[in-house]
């Protein structure tokens, strides 16, 4: 039980993480009495720390306003991939991604379009990676059953001998089954360093917060769309919800006796990213919809693998 909710922890703490560094290394403006400025238009916290030109006037006069030097910023479709050097982040992760969002938006005629594609195509490269941390779910919940009598027998047992040889044991029952218990952390170093470079280029770039995809506009928040009489907005939200449900339910490696605990804590935390996507900007809502779907696509590619290996074996 403790190695599970180990795991559940872990991946809450991944999340909490993401939703974190939507302040990140962005540096948000604000005006003279140190409050956030919003777009009035579109509800999103502008971001002081742009990396090239708005276009729209209404913003443009915002930055002015608040002693942003814009004039001294490149047009957002001349931008160069490095820039003047900031830090590393920035100058490795941060504006070549916002380079490619928007040259790739150049080509395709849409940033959102470019948001989606690019993040596929990462999530494919990345697949191979992924591939094997779902497969290790499964085979986590074929070994749950003696994971959880090994807790119950050394339940209480503090001496060091006990401990020894608890993780003796436990290491054992990881060889039968095959399972590498640090296959989920390889993915989570590779894959959360992009993640929040998305987030950061999507508040960086006004090229992309400035667009329009399906007629929502990617600035602007769900909340803002939806109270301004506009209530295709809610179709984020929805998506959001649904999504990052069964995201989080394919990738439950509960065992029976954890089941309702665990289904409580995911329905919190499905709840919890629901509310917060109203307060996002469509271009980020856009971006987890994606991720999360493909998250959904590969657990259902690897599930339906290893029962095509399990027939295969019966043969």
């Amino acid at each position: 039980r403790k190695h599970m909710k180990k795991i559940i922890n872990n991946k809450i703490v991944l999340i909490l993480l993401l939703l974190l560094t939507l302040t990140g290394c962005t540096t948000q403006l604000r005006d003279k009495n140190n409050k956030i400025v919003k777009n009035p238009t579109t509800g999103q916290n502008l971001t002081a720390n742009i990396v090239c030109k708005p276009t729209d006037k209404k913003i443009i006069k915002i930055y002015e306003k608040n002693k942003v030097k814009i004039e001294k910023l490149p047009d957002c479709n001349k931008m160069s991939i490095t820039g003047k050097y900031e830090n590393l982040w920035n100058t490795f992760f941060v504006r070549p991604l916002a380079y490619i969002i928007v040259r790739v938006g150049k080509l395709v005629g849409n940033t959102g379009l470019a948001l989606i594609l690019i993040t596929l195509v990462i999530r494919l490269i990345l697949f191979p990676i992924t591939r094997k941390t779902a497969m290790q779910s499964e085979l986590i919940k074929k070994a749950q059953p003696e994971l959880n009598k090994l807790e119950k027998k050394y339940e209480g047992k503090t001496d060091q001998d006990s401990i020894t040889k608890k993780g003796q044991e436990m290491m054992m029952i990881y060889k039968k089954y095959n399972i590498n218990p640090l296959s989920g952390c390889v993915f989570a170093f590779l894959q959360l360093p992009l993640l929040f470079a998305f987030i950061e280029a999507i508040n960086r770039v006004p090229a992309i917060f400035e667009g329009k995809f399906i007629g929502l506009e990617m600035g602007m928040t769900p909340w803002v769309g939806i109270t301004s009489g506009n209530y295709l907005y809610i179709i984020l939200p929805i998506l959001i919800i649904v999504t990052t449900y069964f995201s989080f339910n394919m990738n439950n490696t509960a065992s029976m006796q954890n089941a309702a605990q665990n289904k409580s804590m995911m329905i919190f935390m499905t709840i919890f990213i629901g509310f917060m996507s109203f307060t996002l900007s469509s271009a980020i809502g856009i971006y987890w919809v994606t991720s999360s779907a493909f998250t959904v696509f590969q657990n259902l590619l690897t599930d339906r693998s290893r029962k095509n290996e399990k027939r295969s074996n019966k043969r």
